[in-house]
């Protein structure tokens, strides 16, 4: 049975909105089932970069510990909604090993460093921290996720650095065109040898013509229904050691309800 693990975590977020992503994570919380779902507090306070780079460390830190914590308490799989990108770190760290491959389903690859990023933001340094570049607390060890078992799905903006990271990693990309073909992710999946995989969803992979309630909406995205696709594909060919689904910021009850139908798709995919 698929556990929920809810995190309305916002300090990893750089949008003006990100107090938004609270009533985000506990909306979707509203319609997933009770006795499975764990509803995390998290810090009502900002938090201090304690010197680190990144924004709010202190209760990004404290909201990991709990992550992971909550995850430990039960064998079968979880999902965590977030919340900003940023908890896919604990979702990650708690099942990461050689054999895992990460599926990153994003509008933005999320690849910088506290020396890139232009905003100190952790939401856009966290996928380097789960390859194992990243400050203390705040990161999964080197060689526990690997660049060649990480594809980059749906990826469509990118910073200057990012591109060059990408470049000398050799990590995957399929920008949205190529994922029309769910069974190309699923190849791309297969292709690394990974026993395992967990599959990070960033609803701004969507296009902002099929969901609304986004942070950071970037044009040509994917549909709920090429989504789901390709999370299906996936899910045919390995087992799912987790996941995440985050970013869903609505301006009032009314707009969450708008988008609810399109999210509740996606993670019946992952469930």
């Amino acid at each position: 049975m698929t556990r929920f693990v809810v995190a309305p975590q916002w300090q990893g977020s750089s949008s003006s909105r990100a107090m938004q992503l609270i009533d985000g994570a506990l909306a979707i919380a509203g319609d997933l089932p009770r006795s499975a779902t764990t509803i995390l507090d998290v810090p009502a306070e900002a938090g201090e970069s304690l010197g680190s780079g990144i924004r709010r460390l202190s209760s990004l830190t404290r909201v990991r510990a709990a992550i992971e914590e909550a995850i430990g308490l039960g064998d079968d799989p979880a999902i965590v909604v977030g919340g900003d990108c940023g908890v896919a770190l604990a979702g990650v760290a708690a099942v990461a090993a050689e054999d895992l491959a990460v599926v990153w389903f994003d509008a933005h690859a999320d690849l910088n460093t506290t020396d890139t990023s232009p905003s100190g933001a952790f939401h856009g340094m966290v996928l380097r921290a789960i390859l194992g570049d990243g400050v203390d607390g705040m990161v999964v060890p080197t060689g526990r996720v690997s660049a060649d078992r990480l594809i980059l799905a749906g990826t469509r903006e990118l910073d200057l650095e990012e591109e060059l990271y990408i470049s000398a990693t050799g990590i995957r990309v399929l920008p949205p065109a190529e994922l029309a073909d769910p069974e190309v992710l699923a190849e791309a999946v297969a292709a690394t040898g990974a026993a395992r995989v967990y599959i990070h969803v960033d609803l701004d992979v969507l296009d902002p013509g099929e969901i609304g309630a986004l942070t950071h909406p970037v044009p040509f995205g994917l549909t709920p229904a090429e989504l789901v696709a390709a999370i299906r594909a996936v899910r045919g060919r390995l087992p799912l050691a987790g996941a995440s689904l985050t970013e869903f910021s609505p301006a009032s009850a009314e707009a969450a309800v708008d988008d609810l139908g399109a999210i509740l798709r996606v993670v019946g995919a992952l469930a």
